[in-house]
């Protein structure tokens, strides 16, 4: 479009130097830039791309979490079989192991080693000075999230201080579970799986912005679950898509009901909380030993009393980000429509170890503390395993102390450090809700413990206060409470006494693997989602005839008797508009000066909706669409050539292409936040 860099170095950027001097990214004018055809029009073409199907014989979805993940698989044949990973081997006692940390080892010559318990069991048994050689990261998926520059080249910091590429190490994960999951995949069916025969899913959070989202896709790319020329064999899905689209075949036996409103299971909402989870922890108890879940090919209970239009609220709480989306059921087929453009934050259970580290700190000193967790990363690592234990046991209605185990090099290197005892230390800081027990043990208080979790457990809830304000969530139905940290009791109790009058709190039975099952039917059927929200405002730049008194002086430019307006932010899609998926939004434009050969069209993207030009604040440029025609029969070149640009919107992907009329050539590009 009108803006190709200054100093371009297009042949004839010499010749047409701009008649004003002013800073635009449009100044450089061998490229003539594009003006829209008037009138310019919009096709909400959403049919026009319902490409053929591949068929895969199998759909293998990933959840890449914070603090764990897995992976669970269903033959396309057998979709009502859901079957969740093997079990990992060297899982922690009390905690369920059909996730495996998301911790992975790299040798000191930066190459893959292990991923999961076998990383961290592997770097625990290291020598402390061999420990210091490795790299060992864990929770690193939070760095998509709260990276507000995200490239290809972002660095990551492993526990010994040393930095390593994000992409890298993303790749080495989806990688091991590829492999992982075909092995199983051959083992089980006698034959060697091929990775052409998988259809991949891949969830991440819906909060997440278009570059992390972007990202994962490259990551996986790199991992060869897919290629750019297959990019259909991989789907991006939202988590508390994929969550809701597991709920909806809940049937009453699978969930436990918060809300006060209705009898489920024979508990009604006046027996405490803590009955319906202890009888949700004997359900996963007797459960964990099967790996297989049947799906009924039927609507559950609960979803059969919603009706077309009504509302839910799915709060996705994991290990890194609070997701919350508010879904409206679209009758006959039950497909989902996205209501309100996805919220949240990094209000995670991470938030809780957060508050440990700073409780730790307030002890031990901050000095202390990053000195330990630099000279002694495995045994840092193991103290966090061990509140995490404890982490799990914290409940409302706890009456005795949490008794958190100290690594014994935690104690001595204390005393090195200080030249003074760990329980001299408690001791001596004004922490009264900690105490030291004899037996090598920092012993918390219940309320010490569930002063951890309030600053989090705050944080969602306000969330979700400001959620329920807005009119378009206000006669909500349902409150479906998602992902790993939902099984804290203490969230579940704020969020019932918080929102328990207004809507039915319902929790799965299997809440850790929700998004994980949904993600495996949303592979299998991909049209569930049919209407989401644009995360972000699009366009392209263009020039405008100028209009004096309307467009702003320094961006007027003269060019062979004709005044323009440079840098023209010409909108495809607004932030927050509701988008089909597979939509095709189409602009027609014709080059400024008809003799043009090579037409060169950015792509830009905004968080707000009100741009004007494309040099306004906020404004990004995402993608370029390079048409060259040079070559093609100017004999037949109507004197108004018509350049029409596509873009596709509703997947986590968005394409735009751009076809000459006249010659029908066409060049595609996918939008790329990550390059530019």
């Amino acid at each position: 479009m009108a803006d190709k860099e200054a100093g371009s170095s297009d042949p004839g950027a010499r010749e047409t130097a701009p008649t004003s001097e002013y800073s635009s990214p449009a100044r450089s004018l061998g490229d003539t830039g594009i003006t829209p055809l008037s009138p310019s029009h919009i096709v909400n073409d959403a049919n026009s791309n319902a490409s053929e199907q591949q068929t895969f014989l199998v759909v293998v979805a990933i959840d890449f979490g914070t603090t764990s993940s897995g992976y669970a698989y269903s033959f396309t044949k057998e979709p009502e079989c859901i079957h969740v990973m093997r079990r990992w081997e060297g899982g922690d006692p009390g905690v369920s192991n059909q996730k495996t940390p998301t911790t992975i080892l790299l040798t000191p010559e930066r190459k893959f080693h292990s991923f999961g318990y076998a990383a961290r069991d592997f770097y625990h048994d290291l020598d402390p000075n061999e420990a210091k050689q490795w790299l060992y990261l864990e929770k690193f998926k939070m760095k998509l999230h709260t990276t507000g520059d995200l490239t290809m080249d972002t660095d990551l910091m492993a526990a010994n201080g040393k930095k390593v590429k994000a992409l890298e190490i993303f790749a080495y994960a989806l990688q091991y579970f590829k492999e992982q999951a075909l092995k199983e995949l051959s083992d089980q069916a006698g034959t060697d799986f091929e990775n052409s025969d998988v259809r991949w899913v891949i969830t991440v959070p819906a909060i997440w912005k278009q570059p992390a989202k972007q990202f994962m896709r490259q990551a996986a790319y790199q991992a060869g679950l897919a290629s750019p020329e297959n990019s259909e064999q991989l789907i991006i899905a939202l988590e508390p898509e994929a969550a809701s689209i597991y709920c909806r075949k809940l049937r009453l036996h699978q969930m436990i009901e918060l809300s006060s409103k209705a009898v489920v299971n024979g508990y009604s909402g006046s027996d405490t909380v803590g009955a319906g989870f202890a009888q949700a922890k004997e359900h996963i108890r007797r459960n964990r030993q099967s790996r297989t879940f049947l799906v009924e090919n039927v609507i559950g209970e609960i979803w059969s009393e919603l009706e077309e239009g009504d509302k839910y609220v799915v709060v996705d709480s994991g290990g890194g980000t609070v997701d919350l989306t508010v879904h409206q059921i679209r009758l006959p087929e039950g497909h989902l429509k996205e209501l309100y453009k996805a919220t949240g934050g990094p209000y995670g259970s991470l938030g809780v170890d957060y508050e440990f580290e700073k409780l730790l700190c307030k002890i031990f000193g901050e000095d202390f503390i990053e000195q330990f967790k630099i000279k002694r990363p495995a045994a840092w690592v193991d103290l966090m395993i061990a509140f995490e234990s404890r982490k799990r046991a914290a409940a409302p209605d706890r009456t005795n102390p949490l008794n958190i185990t100290l690594p014994f090099s935690f104690i001595d290197y204390y005393k090195k450090f200080r030249g003074h005892s760990v329980e001299h230390a408690l001791r001596k800081s004004n922490v009264d809700f900690v105490k030291w027990s004899s037996q090598g043990m920092l012993r918390m208080s219940p309320d010490a413990m569930n002063a951890l979790f309030k600053p989090t457990i705050d944080s969602i809830i306000e969330h979700l206060r400001d959620l329920f304000q807005k009119p378009e969530v206000s006669t909500v139905k349902f409150l479906f409470l998602v992902g790993g940290f939902a099984e804290a009791p203490l969230l579940q109790q704020a969020v019932h006494t918080a929102f328990g009058d207004k809507c039915r709190i319902i929790i799965p039975q299997d809440v850790g693997l929700t998004i994980l099952k949904g993600a495996v039917l949303f592979g299998l059927d991909p049209a569930l989602i049919k209407v989401r929200r644009s995360p972000l405002t699009y366009g392209v730049g263009v020039l405008n005839r100028y209009v004096e008194g309307k467009h702003p002086p320094e961006k007027l430019l003269v060019k062979d008797g004709a005044r323009w307006c440079t840098d023209v932010f010409d909108k495809f899609i607004s932030a927050d508009q509701s988008v089909a998926l597979g939509e095709l939004v189409k602009r027609s434009y014709t080059p400024a000066k008809p003799s043009q050969l090579v037409i060169v069209i950015n792509v830009y993207s905004a968080e707000h909706d009100n741009v004007s030009f494309i040099t306004d604040p906020g404004v990004k440029k995402c993608g370029t669409l390079r048409l060259d025609l040079t070559g093609t029969s100017s004999t037949a070149v109507p004197a108004r050539r018509e350049i029409q640009t596509l873009m596709q919107f509703g997947d986590t992907e968005i394409k735009a292409t751009a076809i000459d009329i006249a010659t029908s050539k066409s060049v595609k590009v996918g939008i790329d936040f990550l390059n530019y």
